[in-house]
């Protein structure tokens, strides 16, 4: 997939244009600055399907110690000192 190069002020001056041209072809458009590229505009990849963030990361915890206990042992503390 090919991309389009344009400078910054043009950007700047099209930004809503170019988006809606973007969210067409799904072709990325590279913005420049005195011809050197200081960003990407791409579109977003393909929802996958997931409409709410419940859930999103089950499965990804593999072992917890025991969530309830104290992080430093109660003699630590400077509290009852």
């Amino acid at each position: 997939m090919s991309s389009k190069a344009i400078g910054a002020a043009e950007f700047k001056a099209k930004c809503l244009h170019l988006i809606e041209q973007m969210a067409d072809d799904g072709e990325p458009i590279v913005i420049t600055k005195r011809g050197k590229p200081v960003a990407v505009l791409s579109p977003i990849a393909a929802a996958s399907g997931r409409t709410s963030i419940i859930g999103a990361m089950k499965g990804t915890v593999l072992a917890y110690d025991d969530p309830f206990s104290p992080a430093v042992a109660a003699d630590e503390w400077d509290a009852s000192r």
